[in-house]
């Protein structure tokens, strides 16, 4: 091994000028682990080579391990190998084992109100009496935000396979059963699930509003004519509506449509032979016919003697 001697700085300040015995000239960079061991820091050489090489210091790899991360997982977020992560994370896992025995041999508290136990051996007197062994089951903890540590018991038996949690108070050394599955683990009756409530009033809503769902619009019918719809052979009477009752004092003698025609008539063809300037007839053209408004009282029915000569019978 070649002998180095310090020879000086270079100018920038950023590397050491070292020569060897043979005359040899040599530079060495001035960075953070040289640093570290000029002041004889030699326990903080492997924590500056990590935090150079990784993208988490290592007190967040600690934290998060301790939090219940695996250290595949913390290394992969680092960004470097399980390895290297080990001399961090193995003091926090050695930690969380304690925590777990610890939690194991504490009392297990019950919201029944019965006598406390302690919580192993709850846990293995129920598994004893399924014919399954305590070894099987796997405990691990870690900590939660709040500074209470959640422990887990992972098993698995013929009647029922799971993760049961419990929260274990450190100060006061207690545990409590947190879910189904902790609680059938410590020999606790689970209550089965409730069925879903039979709601009755639902199913009244929807039948009403099936009753009461628009139908859909039947076709509108063709509009059939007069004749059509009341019949060509039906009698005049058939047709027409009651006549309303005569106010007091008003003429109730009918106006003859027959005779006022004829009247008119008359009256002009008299007119046309008294007039002896016009040389040619003229010839009019037809009126144009009315129709006849329907009335809503009932009409007199005149009679043959009023239609002939144009007067009333009396």
């Amino acid at each position: 091994m070649a002998h180095l001697t310090l020879a000086g700085v270079s100018d920038d300040g950023s590397r050491l000028l070292l020569v060897s015995d043979a005359g040899g000239e040599f530079t060495l960079d001035l960075d953070a682990r040289l640093r570290a061991a000029c002041r004889g820091e030699t326990s903080r050489l492997g924590q500056v080579e990590m935090t150079m090489s990784s993208a988490l210091r290592p007190r967040d790899i600690q934290t998060r391990i301790r939090g219940g991360e695996s250290p595949e997982s913390v290394a992969e977020a680092a960004g470097t190998t399980v390895e290297k992560i080990m001399p961090y994370a193995g003091p926090v896992l050695a930690e969380r084992e304690h925590m777990a025995e610890r939690a194991q041999k504490g009392s297990l508290r019950r919201r029944s109100g019965e006598g406390a136990r302690v919580l192993g051996e709850a846990v293995a007197t129920h598994l004893r009496s399924l014919h399954a062994a305590a070894e099987s089951v796997e405990w691990d903890a870690w900590r939660r935000d709040d500074g209470r540590w959640e422990v887990v018991a992972g098993f698995s038996t013929p009647e029922r396979t799971g993760t049961a949690r419990f929260t274990f108070d450190v100060p006061g050394n207690y545990a409590l059963a947190d879910e189904d599955d902790a609680r059938w683990l410590v020999g606790e009756q689970v209550a089965a699930p409730a069925p879903a409530p039979h709601d009755d009033l639902a199913q009244v809503r929807q039948r009403r509003a099936a009753a009461t769902d628009p139908t859909p619009e039947q076709p509108v019918a063709e509009q059939l004519t007069f004749e059509e719809s009341l019949g060509a052979d039906a009698p005049l009477e058939a047709f027409l509506e009651p006549a309303p009752e005569p106010e007091p004092g008003a003429d109730a003698t009918p106006v003859d449509p027959a005779a006022a025609a004829t009247t008119e008539t008359d009256t002009e063809a008299s007119d046309r032979s008294e007039d002896p300037v016009s040389e040619e007839p003229q010839v009019e053209a037809p009126a144009a016919r009315r129709p006849v408004r329907k009335s809503r009282g009932r009409a007199s029915v005149p009679s043959w003697d009023e239609i002939m000569f144009g007067g009333s019978k009396d």
